[in-house]
């Protein structure tokens, strides 16, 4: 697939792509990363600068005690490595997993950066997506030290179940199906940051007070459950 064919196939891509250089244009790559594949390292040399055109990604940080802490999860379109580039670091802070297939744009580093340091326009939305992520993670932090486990983990239950319809009209909602959490323990405490133990307890506790049922050990709740758990996550925070 080439930058072109992409840019017909994803039309938001241009309010991206439209003051690239031509000559830019010609050393643009688009690859597809599948999910579950590593769409970046950390600890590595940035070689490119890569814009997301499709599909969901997970940052996480890992360290060497084995152990790994979700930072965010972002949708396309995105940027990948523009911390690097306009932190101009040489290695890379984090690693990115695809959740979906990422579909992504990939430009020489050199090249990318003589293009962000000569076109304001390109910078304004790197720096509007740098911005937004640091503004995210302000907004939030101290969350996990301040709430309790059960609050945590209803929080990201409303989260996911309102990224999952965000596209669906609202009149369509009601014939929606029970939500069933496609998600393994140890992938749900990493974006949670609890150890098992903790998250066990948390569902538990929530599935015992009826929020949720557990359905060969995945979460699912209907539209109903997920009014309540709105509700239940409100109390902490009244």
């Amino acid at each position: 697939m080439t930058l072109k064919e992409l840019e017909e196939g994803v039309p938001e891509l241009l309010s991206y792509t439209k003051t690239m250089p031509p000559q830019l244009r010609q050393f643009a790559h688009v690859k597809v990363h599948p999910p579950g594949s590593l769409i970046h390292q950390k600890d590595v040399e940035l070689m490119y600068l890569g814009i997301v055109a499709k599909g969901e990604n997970r940052v996480i940080n890992e360290f060497e005690n084995g152990k790994i802490y979700m930072i965010e999860t972002n949708r396309a379109i995105d940027f990948i490595g523009e911390v690097t580039l306009l932190a101009n670091q040489q290695k890379t802070s984090v690693t990115i997993e695809a959740l979906t297939a990422n579909t992504v744009i990939y430009l020489p580093r050199r090249e990318a950066e003589q293009w962000v340091n000569t076109d304001i326009h390109i910078l304004r939305k790197m720096a509007e997506h740098t911005a937004f992520k640091l503004y995210r993670s302000s907004y939030n932090n101290g969350l996990k030290l301040y709430y309790p486990p059960v609050f945590l983990l209803a929080d990201h239950l409303v989260r996911l179940y309102e990224q999952a319809f965000a596209d669906m009209p609202v009149q369509g909602l009601s014939s929606v199906g029970p939500f069933v959490l496609q998600k393994t323990r140890e992938r749900l405490g990493e974006e949670l940051g609890m150890n098992i133990k903790t998250l066990d307890r948390a569902i538990r506790t929530m599935q015992k007070e009826g929020y949720f049922s557990l359905v060969k050990g995945k979460i699912s709740f209907t539209r109903e459950d997920y009014k309540r758990i709105k509700e239940y996550r409100e109390t902490f925070q009244g």
